[in-house]
C-alpha cells in the first residue's frame, strides 16, 4: 500500500484515525479489485451478508439502520441474496410480521470465501502476528461503548 503524502513517519500520530481507516478501506478495495472476481457478491455487497452471518436474528431493519441505507437498496441486496440462495428469510415466532434474514448453507459458503480473501489481505501488510494482536486489540478498545 502505497500511502498519500501526508503520511510520513514523523507524523503520523497527528493524522487522524478517520485517515486511517478511509486509507485502509481504500486499499481493501483496490486489493479486492484486483484479485476478487465474483458475480455473485459484490465487494459493497460484501458487508451485508457478513453481518448476516455474525449478527443473531438480523432483520431487513436492523440492516437498514446498520449501515445507513433505504430500506428500498436494503431489500434490493437481500432480494439479490434470496435469488442466488444465499439468505432466506423466516418469520419470527415473536412478531409475525417481523422477517429473521438467514445464512441458507450456501451462504455460508459464500461467506467463508469472502473471509478467506479478507485474512488474505489482513496478512498482506508488512505486520507480524504480534502487531496484527496488538492494532486488533486498539481498535476493539476504540470501538468499544464500555
Amino acid at each position: 500500500m502505497s500511502l498519500p503524502s501526508q503520511f510520513i513517519q514523523k507524523n503520523y500520530d497527528d493524522i487522524l484515525i478517520y485517515h486511517y481507516v478511509e486509507e485502509l478501506v481504500s486499499d481493501f478495495s483496490k486489493f479486492s479489485d484486483e484479485s476478487y472476481n465474483n458475480d455473485v457478491v459484490s465487494v459493497n455487497e460484501m458487508p451485508f451478508l457478513l453481518r448476516i452471518r455474525f449478527q443473531d436474528k438480523s432483520t431487513q431493519k436492523d440492516l437498514v439502520k446498520l449501515f445507513h441505507v433505504s430500506n428500498g437498496q436494503a431489500s434490493k441486496i437481500l432480494r439479490k441474496f434470496e435469488d442466488k440462495n444465499l439468505i432466506q428469510r423466516k418469520e419470527d415466532p415473536k412478531n409475525r410480521r417481523r422477517k429473521i434474514v438467514e445464512l441458507t448453507p450456501k451462504g455460508i459458503e459464500k461467506t467463508d470465501a469472502i473471509l478467506e480473501h479478507i485474512i488474505t489481505w489482513e496478512n498482506n501488510h508488512n505486520m507480524n502476528d504480534d502487531e496484527i494482536k496488538t492494532l486488533k486489540k486498539l481498535l476493539f478498545k476504540f470501538l468499544s461503548k464500555e
